[in-house]
């Protein structure tokens, strides 16, 4: 019964072993070897577009929110307001004492 249960133990990890070592094998073919490498090339063209789709975002944001803090987005002034605009700067650069006459 003893050595019954040492065959079929030495067996059961001589098939175990041969297994592993062809899984082994099979990995390490070049096609397999390639199919990896183009599988991580692949993930790491998504990385970089998606970081590339990040960073546009961002900056698009970004570039919003100093439009919107310097105005650049507001509409030109028509002739008549740049005439009128252009009046007042020039009597603010005189002074107060040139509106007096």
């Amino acid at each position: 019964m003893r050595r019954v249960f040492w065959l079929a133990m030495g067996v059961t990890i001589g098939v175990l072993v041969v297994r592993k070592m062809s899984a082994a094998a099979e990995r390490l073919t070049p096609q397999s070897v390639a199919g990896q490498l183009a599988e991580g090339l692949r993930d790491l063209g998504d990385a970089i577009a998606d970081f590339g789709a990040d960073v546009r975002a961002a900056a698009a944001s970004r570039e919003e929110e100093l439009r919107e803090g310097t105005g650049l987005d507001a509409p030109l002034p028509t002739r008549d307001q740049a005439t009128a605009g252009g009046q007042a700067a020039l009597q603010a650069r005189r002074g107060a004492h040139a509106a007096d006459s």
